[in-house]
């Protein structure tokens, strides 16, 4: 690996190192000297599709209550060391990974590091707060069903899933959620929050050599355990259209339609990305930054196809990369005056058009241009570069994050047919409707 030398930066940068500790933990630095700021992110290979009905929700939980405190660091304590700071500190959990963060300043490295290596030894799960994280939890998750958009999404998704854990929502089901027990947290944290599953990455204006002499310190005398054997799954082939139509109060109908996707270590993801694009607008691949900036839809073709014509308000698309074989899903707003099926019989005939001609030598060249620049744009910060370290090491691997850019600028015309013939088939489709019914 090269030297470090200050004020290199980008997708590649040879200022990034990966090496292991003893103990099994995998460590990346990055130095970028933009700024005298720092970020950590310490990810765990845990989330939804590591749960089985009964637990479903855990890694979730598992994480609210990896906030409320450790054996050296009072709850009332966790949020306070870095914010003295001026710094930021979060996490989230989704289907392949639970992830936690602070960004401060280079002066408080040494705290980070500290906060997240209590956080993967030393958490204490009081029953008391179990039970006090398990009213909030369910609180959250009544509160996304009377989301239409959302509750809709979580029931095409169950419906197109009928044997992977892909299919579980991330917040859990209500029964598994007011079942589960103190031992059932504890044991899932004890069982995942183990170095041999982490990654541990540092990113800003630091010297790697040091970073990694740091991390040793506060990490280095975490024993060292046997990571959970990650099982093999799979979900049958599906053999025909599935529907799902949900009738509840409401002013607002919604649209979807999804497609179980490549994951993003396949062939097949990158084709299927600038073929989104040409349909919906380019978006990026960070979950923590891409989707909070709406995509560039005037020349994408749903959007001419049902934004201009007045039958939806929005319409959007998401293949987010997965570790195994996710969904792609077009959602849409219904306009007032409209009706679902009009926006169904729109979408699939663009769809069916794609599938049919292909797109062009122009959309080609506009998607690839416009998902390089948003490549560039989700890495404008410590933060950001440092999540996407982390979650492509957790999901899929470093070299396939450093080559984001170069895959993009490889997919041709034939692999987008292909692509769209493949994954865009009938047999291949969960349509989902939310009509509102209106009580006076």
């Amino acid at each position: 690996m090269p030297s470090p030398k200050r004020g290199q930066t980008g997708l590649y940068n040879p200022c990034m190192r990966v090496s292991r500790l003893d103990n099994g933990l995998r460590v990346i630095v990055q130095e970028v000297h933009t700024a005298p700021l720092a970020s950590v992110w310490c990810w765990y290979g845990v989330g939804s599709k590591n749960e089985t009905p009964g637990i479903t929700g855990v890694s979730h939980w598992v994480e609210h209550m990896n906030f409320r405190g450790t054996r050296n660091i009072p709850r009332d304590q966790v949020k306070g060391i870095i914010e003295q700071f001026g710094g930021s500190w979060n996490g989230y959990t989704w289907i392949d990974e639970t992830t936690y963060l602070e960004t401060a300043t280079r002066d408080a490295l040494d705290r980070m590091l500290f906060i997240e290596a209590e956080r993967m030894g030393n958490c204490l799960y009081d029953p008391e707060d179990c039970e006090a994280e398990r009213t909030i939890i369910i609180s959250e998750l009544q509160g996304g069903e009377n989301d239409p958009d959302q509750l809709l999404d979580q029931e095409l998704t169950s419906t197109a899933f009928k044997a992977h854990p892909y299919r579980h929502p991330t917040i859990g089901w209500l029964a598994d959620l007011q079942a589960m027990s103190r031992d059932d947290l504890y044991g899932h944290y004890r069982r995942y929050y183990v170095p041999g599953n982490a990654t541990l990455v540092v990113v800003g204006d630091v010297e790697t050599d040091d970073a990694l002499r740091r991390v040793e310190a506060a990490f280095g005398r975490i024993p060292a355990v046997d990571p959970p054997r990650r099982p093999a799954l799979s979900e049958p082939e599906q053999g025909g259209e599935r529907r799902v139509v949900l009738r509840r109060e409401g002013t607002t109908a919604y649209f979807k339609a999804g497609y179980h996707a490549p994951g993003v270590s396949d062939p097949d993801f990158f084709p299927v990305l600038v073929l989104d694009a040409v349909l919906t607008g380019a978006k990026g691949l960070n979950l923590w930054s891409s989707f909070r900036t709406p995509p560039p839809q005037r020349r994408a073709r749903l959007y001419r196809a049902l934004v201009e014509r007045g039958l939806v308000s929005m319409v959007n698309g998401a293949l987010l990369p997965t570790e195994q074989p996710f969904l792609y899903v077009i959602s849409a707003t219904v306009s007032a005056g409209a009706s679902l099926a009009d926006v169904e019989a729109a979408t699939l005939a663009e769809l069916d058009r794609v599938r049919r001609e292909g797109i062009t030598p122009d959309e080609l060249l506009l998607a690839q241009k416009q998902l390089r620049a948003r490549l560039v744009f989700e890495n404008d910060s410590v933060t950001n570069i440092a999540h996407q370290l982390g979650y492509f090491a957790t999901i899929a691997s470093v070299d396939l994050y450093q080559g984001l850019a170069s895959r993009v600028a490889a997919v041709t015309l034939d692999q987008v047919a292909a692509a769209a013939t493949r994954y865009l088939a009938t047999a291949n489709q969960t349509i989902g409707w939310f009509e509102p019914e209106l009580h006076g």
